[in-house]
């Protein structure tokens, strides 16, 4: 989440940010673009098959290449990758909803075409409803009808009605056939999505309040490979269509869809300040509502644009945000920094201080700052630091919920970070001051791949990484490289805080020369519209892999760019121990699509002899290896990560063998239950547990598929328990193995559900213990052959509603690729074969008291498999999500 240098403390914190700092100025050219569209083919018989795949269509495939190259012209490649990368964590019809007006389709539909083409291209698929008001107007009138409005609403009797449905459905298929021109599917939706009751019939007659949005239909089209085009248009109960004003539309499909982005088109491109008469970039509504609310320009049309997002956007989550921008510059607001129109969002308020007497509490500095700590005396040491603020000229930023915040200790100055890994300084005002910045972290920081994401570069030394950001020209790095390779982390001086502390990362203006009081550059900001990206602990996640970022070191000072951790590019030799069940024939399936993973040994005592099946990249015949020849392999160095996929209890000889053998990296990935609850292995679950720490592992045991899935469905109320949660899980019998049973035999679970180990069972401890709150489990297995369903009863220490949970668990797990919140209840025959994690249902008792939250897993990939992946490729220095197909 990076922003450039704000102009005000205001402005420094309106758009939060994951993006990159730097964005290339490059003009924005719109007609190669539009002319790689207009090329794409348009396949009759895909167009007309239920079964259309856009991942399988080379003919798009190549376009999106195209598309994500042609946007180089508007950003750097970096900021693309990012937000596609974060607009494609959530589904299809999370991405963003879009109303245009009736004026854009008049005068800018190609331009509006091409911008909606241009998602589509790269895999998004915005949600369009229009309206048709000036055209509306037209036609009335041509008709000798005269308009008549009530409160700015437009009074629709029943001739009124009967032109608006005609001219609805004819500017619907405007759009549709141009967009099918470009060759982009698309379909048009004019009624059965929004259902509604009279808004008042007295006195605007058939003019509908919308009390219901259907998603089945947008969910079908976007299936087929289309996008959904609506209608402002709603039906009673009874049948009888209504008209409804596109703006309130838009809006109530949003609080159905809760979309990353609420996008509003219109002519003016944004809000302008009526003193200034410049387009408002940003609006922190938390921050800002107030103020603006007394200023004499925010009156009609736009005090009640800004009063009506205001509503909208406190019933969505924080990380959702509103536009409002011209069409053709849709690519610019949603794929750079800077973007283009206005951007209004929910925001926290920031705070500055210069004394710490200006504090009510101190002892909440004090806690912030100790947060996260070790050792025995880090109250000591913090309490030391604070006192030794009084002798010094400080500034100290923070949100409201001091989640953030940042010490700036003038001169030189310096910024000392809360400790937590998670603080975004660059979001709290500290680069209004200081827009050239650099800071030095030590190289086994919990979070050094974070800062290796946002920074402008890097230079590791003798257990140092220097970053830097704002430094663009040659001479400028130059000179600071010299200076960091010359004097170390001296070069900004001793901060006087124990060593302890010294991990609460240092960054500093830049030495002398460097300009750290030189102009900004354009001002940026980006989608992540909501402040809880400043969420300490576990609610925000560094990215483990390095993206784009240019990482120097004394031994490469230029390394190329890449998608994988610096630490790793180089395949990987993997061993694979116990390969006969329906896990580890997962796990083959995913290394062989695996870039840098090279399987060499496959353990079977039952297949020995045979040729191992699912895997194309060598021939490899199954082994029956003992401890001893592990030992040995071990020490040969033959294998650089070994995979025990063996029943509970088996395993410790292999692994003492490894040890045994004590090659230097050998990394081990156990399946079994075996060492959960052995404090010297790390707990492999990345969502739940510090990938940093995972990243460093040699010896990491593998979550249970029951626990992973009950874990995630229920950490993100632990702080909200009011008593011990409850999980009635149902597993497929592809859970109890491949050796004969009753919890495996087909004919006996048909028609039949069993359970089984009601009590105790080894899951409920897991859980219970990685969790800190005891839970109960009661698991069951059926007739199905693969995924898990939970269905978790959790009581609350106080009253909340099914949308207060909803979207803490949205914030909770938000760019988490694997992990999926939906409204309705998920299934588990639409899990089966997926490598992520979907929570839902969220029903709430009448006591507001208790709540049901469902969750689905497929028990062989995100359940062990694929988890398995992530923890290999974490450990071994790779992507976190290599070779794991994404939704």
């Amino acid at each position: 989440m990076l922003v450039s240098k704000m102009m005000s403390l205001r402005s420094a914190v309106r758009r939060a940010s994951t993006k990159p700092l730097r964005s290339f100025s490059a003009p924005h050219t719109v007609s190669p673009l539009r002319s790689v569209i207009a090329r794409a083919p348009v396949s009759t018989p895909q167009r007309q098959s239920r079964a259309y795949s856009r991942a399988t269509d080379p003919h798009l495939t190549s376009t999106r290449n195209t598309v994500v190259q042609l946007l180089s012209n508007i950003g750097s490649k970096r900021e693309v990758q990012q937000y596609l990368s974060h607009f494609t964590s959530v589904s299809s019809q999370q991405f963003a909803v879009i109303k245009v007006g009736g004026a854009i389709i008049t005068e800018h539909l190609q331009t509006l075409s091409s911008a909606l083409a241009f998602l589509n291209h790269v895999g998004l698929y915005p949600i369009v409803v229009h309206g048709a008001g000036p055209q509306l107007n037209r036609m009335l009138e041509a008709a000798g009808v005269e308009p008549q409005f009530e409160d700015g609403i437009r009074v629709t009797d029943g001739k009124t009605l009967a032109l608006a449905r005609k001219l609805f459905l004819e500017e619907n298929m405007k759009l549709v056939e141009e967009l099918e021109r470009m060759g982009v599917r698309a379909r048009p939706l004019t009624a059965g999505v929004f259902s509604a009751d009279y808004l008042d019939k007295p006195k605007y007659n058939l003019v509908g309040k919308i009390n219901g949005v259907d998603k089945k239909p947008i969910e079908s089209a976007i299936a087929a490979g289309c996008l959904p085009i609506l209608t402002s248009m709603a039906e009673t109960p009874d049948g009888q269509v209504l008209n409804v004003n596109a703006d309130v539309a838009a809006g109530e499909l949003a609080r159905a869809l809760q979309p990353l982005k609420i996008v509003y088109l219109a002519e003016k491109g944004g809000l302008f300040n009526g003193d200034t008469g410049e387009k408002i970039s940003a609006i922190n509504l938390d921050e800002e509502y107030d103020h603006l609310m007394t200023q004499w320009w925010v009156r009609h049309g736009t005090r009640l644009k800004i009063k009506e997002m205001k509503d909208l956007l406190s019933d969505l989550p924080r990380s959702s945000s509103v536009a409002i921008i011209h069409p053709a510059d849709l690519q610019k607001e949603l794929f750079t920094d800077s973007g283009a129109g206005t951007l209004i969002r929910r925001g926290n308020k920031i705070h500055v201080k210069t004394s710490l007497s200006e504090f009510e509490d101190l002892q909440a500095l004090k806690d912030v700052l100790i947060r996260d700590r070790e050792g025995l005396d880090a109250r000591a040491v913090v309490d030391r630091y604070v006192e030794g603020l009084k002798e010094h000229e400080f500034k100290i930023y923070y949100d409201d919920p001091m989640e953030a915040l940042a010490v700036v200790l003038p001169p030189p100055e310096r910024l000392c970070r809360c400790p937590d890994g998670y603080f975004h300084y660059h979001q709290v005002g500290v680069m209004k001051d200081f827009p050239k910045l650099a800071w030095t972290v030590k190289e086994d920081d919990e979070n050094l791949t974070w800062f290796f994401d946002k920074a402008d570069g890097s230079l590791s030394r003798d257990g140092e990484v220097l970053f830097w950001s704002g430094v663009e020209e040659g001479e400028e790095v130059k000179q600071l490289v010299q200076e960091f390779t010359k004097n170390g982390r001296q070069m900004f001086g001793d901060i006087n805080l124990e060593s302890r502390l010294h991990r609460a990362h240092q960054a500093a203006s830049l030495p002398k020369g460097f300009g750290a009081s030189a102009a900004s550059t354009e001002q940026k900001r980006a989608f992540s519209t909501s402040s809880n990206v400043l969420r300490a602990n576990r609610a925000v996640r560094p990215a483990v892999a390095v993206k784009g970022t240019r990482a120097y070191s004394t031994t490469n000072p230029n390394p190329p760019l890449g998608e994988k951790n610096a630490s790793n590019s180089s395949p990987a030799k993997v061993a694979l121990i116990g390969a006969r069940g329906y896990t580890g024939q997962a796990l083959i399936n995913l290394l062989n699509a695996h870039p840098n993973m090279d399987l060499r040994h496959v353990s079977s005592r039952e297949l020995a002899g045979q040729k191992l099946k699912g895997y194309t990249k060598r021939e490899i015949i199954y082994e029956n290896l003992s401890p001893e020849d592990v030992r040995k392999m071990s020490a040969n160095g033959e294998v650089d990560c070994w995979v025990m996929a063996l029943p509970n209890g088996v395993c410790k000889p292999f692994v003492d063998a490894v040890d045994e053998g004590a090659a230097k990296g050998n990394v081990i990935i156990d399946l079994s239950a075996d060492y959960r609850f052995d404090s010297s292995w790390t707990y492999g679950l990345p969502e739940l547990v510090d990938r940093s720490k995972i990243a460093r592992a040699t010896r990491i045991a593998n979550p249970g598929c029951y626990a992973t899935a009950a874990q995630l469905g229920i950490a993100p109320l632990v702080p909200f328990l009011g008593g011990q949660p409850t999980s009635f899980g149902v597993s497929g019998y592809s859970g109890a193995g491949t050796k004969p049973s009753p919890k495996n035999d087909v004919n006996f679970l048909t028609n039949n559900l069993i359970p089984y180990s009601l009590t105790d069972h080894i899951h409920e401890r897991e859980i219970s213990s990685q969790l800190g709150a005891s839970v109960a489990f009661i698991p069951h297995v059926a007739v199905w052959f693969q995924g898990i369903s939970h269905s978790i009863s959790i009581p609350l220490n106080k009253e909340m509603t099914s949308r207060d949970i909803r979207n803490i668990y949205q914030d909770r797990y938000a760019g988490e690729k694997l992990v999926k919140i939906v409204g309705e209840a998920p299934l588990v025959k639409d899990i089966a074969g997926r490598h992520g994690v979907d929570i839902g249902g969220f029903a709430v008792h009448s006591s507001g008291k208790r709540v049901v939250v469902c969750a689905t897993i497929d028990n062989l990939l995100k359940g062990a498999a694929t988890q398995c992946l992530q923890n290999m490729n974490l450990a071994l220095g790779y992507s976190e999500y290599e070779g794991i197909p994404l939704e």
